[in-house]
């Protein structure tokens, strides 16, 4: 983590606002359709992933550089071990509590979620530990967990000159998602060994297209500081041009027609498929970041700290599970948006919900707070005793 004195601000609140964005879409009111991918066809989801990969480069790349390579290797282990202690009890609250709610109330919205768990209770339990089974809402974190393993050999190899190559093999890897290549590693791995968990059990999101969302957050992350790297050029006005052009077709597009880019045309849909990161929404997501790059200076010397949404970004993960509790109890008692449910309903869920999340954020910088009271005590002490010693 970093310390408050070196933290980036602007990202902080970046990601709390993808985290208020995410919490708007998963809950079930009609709120999510209205606010959800407010800037084109581009979720929560892509901004969060790539900050997040991003802050790992940028934080753990600089460790390793300052304590060695075997410090940076823990660092991103101990992380992806807190990611899993995360997911195991977010498991044990979706199987035990969200269940026994749904099958009490005859709630479909979750039954439907939990499918599988509620045929096949010790099998879904025994696939989930081994991160296999991933019903949705809880398939984000098992690609994290993934990511922050594999991203120390990266960086590792990134250091020696391969980023050229690996991003090359990551942009691959998501051309091959777009033509079925996890459905058929899977198929190629049903050859070898008896999986227990269909593929759209393993989780919504096609892991081998979002690696390249990752791979580019954790080039930029690595490689900002690096030693002998040289400034990141500026991009060209028709760059700048095309990109701003894109944003702006995007966003008025998606207001004017909705989140489906053409209903009833299934294959430009699927050019835009977030599950797959189609290749239209991927060149969304690219000229926004392209915009965000090149303006961001600009807006953070312009905007005022937005110390709210830096509260939430600061406590990303424990807020993320809470958007996940809160966001699968509204579905265990309410079931999915409706039409005929009251506005103030609605309102009154987005709002506690929101709340919901500050009140986490603020719990968790208290104790923050609270550990880090012994170590600055140490520090004291320690200095005073070096005061002391004899010259």
């Amino acid at each position: 983590m970093q310390s408050t004195d070196t933290r980036r601000w602007e990202l902080d609140a970046l990601r709390g606002l993808m985290l208020i964005l995410m919490a708007t879409t998963h809950l079930p009111t009609r709120y999510a359709s209205a606010l959800g991918q407010p800037l084109g066809f581009v979720s929560a989801a892509e901004g969060f992933v790539f900050l997040s990969a991003y802050m790992a480069g940028l934080v753990y790349a600089a460790r390793g550089r300052r304590d060695g390579d075997t410090a940076m290797r823990q660092a991103f282990w101990g992380r992806a071990v807190a990611l899993y202690a995360c997911q195991i009890a977010l498991l044990g609250f979706a199987f035990t509590v969200i269940a026994g709610l749904a099958v009490a109330g005859r709630q479909p919205a979750v039954t439907d979620l939990l499918a599988f768990y509620l045929e096949q209770p010790l099998t879904a339990l025994l696939s989930a530990a081994l991160l296999l089974y991933n019903p949705a809402l809880l398939d984000i974190l098992p690609i994290y967990i993934v990511f922050m393993v594999v991203s120390p050999l990266v960086i590792l190899h990134g250091r020696r000159g391969a980023w050229g190559w690996m991003l090359g093999l990551s942009l691959a890897l998501w051309v091959g998602a777009q033509f079925g290549l996890g459905p058929a590693l899977y198929r190629a791995a049903l050859q070898l060994v008896a999986l227990p968990v269909r593929y759209h059990d393993m989780g919504a999101f096609e892991i081998l297209a979002w690696q390249f969302v990752w791979m580019l957050g954790l080039w930029m992350g690595a490689t900002h500081h690096e030693p002998g790297q040289a400034p990141s050029p500026r991009a060209p006005r028709w760059m700048l041009a095309l990109a701003l052009s894109l944003a702006l077709v995007c966003f008025v597009w998606r207001h004017l027609v909705g989140q489906e880019p053409l209903p009833g045309v299934p294959v430009v849909n699927l050019m835009f498929d977030k599950w797959t990161l189609g290749p239209l929404r991927l060149l969304n997501f690219l000229a926004l970041l392209l915009l965000v790059v090149h303006f961001g200076p600009r807006l953070r010397q312009a905007l005022p700290r937005l110390r709210a949404l830096e509260l939430l970004g600061r406590a990303a993960l424990p807020v993320f599970c809470a958007h996940l509790v809160i966001s699968l109890v509204a579905l265990a008692l309410l079931g999915e948006a409706t039409d005929r449910r009251s506005w103030w309903v609605d309102t009154a869920v987005l709002v506690g919900g929101l709340a919901g999340l500050w009140a986490v954020a603020w719990a968790s910088r208290g104790l923050d707070r609270l550990r880090q009271r012994p170590r600055a005590k140490d520090r004291r002490r320690a200095a005073v005793r070096a005061s002391d010693a004899p010259r």
